[in-house]
């Protein structure tokens, strides 16, 4: 069955708020685990075999966490497919990249892709997030929630 919704998270976990991309992806695979027609994925980075799971799902959102944003920031911004060019997979694969990717491979992209992002206060070794990250997890997870649940109505 084709996955009305898939959740595609990047991080590292033993990066401090690196780790919020994983954590977000476990805590929604927790809260959907019953319905099927959500997917969660997450990996320390994005690579380009994830493409066929993108061109294969009804709408995508990736998480992960910003460097450019102010620690604790939460946005959701639409993703649209790079610009088509030499190296497009080798160099950085982001959101944009992997959505002409699955375009490019498989003639397919989701209906919908969103990015959720936040704002990393700390990407330095350890397990726990900064104190502006935990205190914006539970919006982010309101956010999450709200999306997915609109996108499988």
């Amino acid at each position: 069955m084709k996955p009305r919704c898939l959740i595609l998270a990047c991080g590292n976990t033993l990066r401090s708020d690196d780790g919020l991309g994983p954590w977000l992806c476990d805590w929604a695979a927790d809260r959907f685990s019953s319905d099927s027609r959500v997917q969660t994925i997450s990996r320390q980075q994005w690579t380009p075999d994830l493409a066929q799971d993108i061109a294969s799902a009804e709408s995508v959102l990736f998480i992960d966490c910003s460097v450019a944003s102010s620690p604790g920031e939460i946005h959701l911004t639409a993703v649209e497919p790079a610009s088509p060019g030499p190296g497009l997979a080798t160099h950085h694969t982001g959101a944009p990249e992997l959505l002409a990717l699955a375009q490019e491979l498989y003639g397919s992209k989701p209906r919908t892709s969103l990015l959720l992002t936040i704002g990393a206060g700390s990407t330095e070794l350890g397990e726990s997030f900064s104190t502006a990250v935990t205190a914006a997890l539970a919006e982010a997870c309101s956010l999450l929630e709200r999306t997915v649940l609109a996108w499988t109505q």
